[in-house]
């Protein structure tokens, strides 16, 4: 990897949220080799409330399928409930679901980026470097709060409907 392409990490502080203790332990060491310490834990979306109210993190990585409460029922809680300490939290789906449904309807919920299992500390780097070097702006609309869904910002349109680069957009 060129110095260029290299980033430093050191400072983020990182909540990882999987009811596996095994996948909590394989995304601790790859955080780890990219240089990262603050990291915590929590085995569901209810401890992971009450982490975030005590951290308030840099980057939440939530698993999908997690009892009692799951990984889309936490995002929600994080993006709409009121007193949400980080509603603007970049949010990392991790789950083995990988179908164009679920993919849609975790961007539809509020997540940020989505990052398949079995994970790879390449893909995990991949989607922290999209986080730090292309934040993404938030929207909300009548349905939705979260990261606005559009990847590309066509230079070509010029509408009235014309997205800022990292303007919070209300409609």
């Amino acid at each position: 990897m060129s110095n260029r392409h290299r980033h430093d990490f050191s400072q983020l502080s990182i909540l990882v949220v999987d009811d596996c203790k095994f996948m909590r332990m394989v995304l601790e060491r790859m955080l780890e080799a990219l240089g990262i310490t603050k990291v915590r834990f929590a085995a569901d979306g209810f401890e992971a409330w009450d982490q975030i109210n005590e951290l308030e993190p840099d980057v939440v990585i939530c698993d999908w399928e997690m009892q009692p409460e799951d990984g889309p029922s936490f995002v929600r809680r994080v993006r709409l409930d009121p007193e949400s300490p980080c509603r603007y939290v970049p949010i990392v789906m991790l789950t083995g679901y990988t179908e164009k449904a679920k993919v849609t309807s975790a961007r539809d919920f509020g997540i940020t980026e989505f990052l398949a299992k079995p994970v790879a500390a390449r893909s995990l780097h991949a989607r922290l470097v999209q986080i730090v070097d292309n934040p993404r702006p938030f929207v909300r609309t009548a349905t939705f709060f979260g990261p606005c869904r559009r990847r590309l910002n066509l230079p070509t349109y010029d509408g009235q409907d014309r997205r800022g680069q990292h303007d919070e957009i209300e409609i």
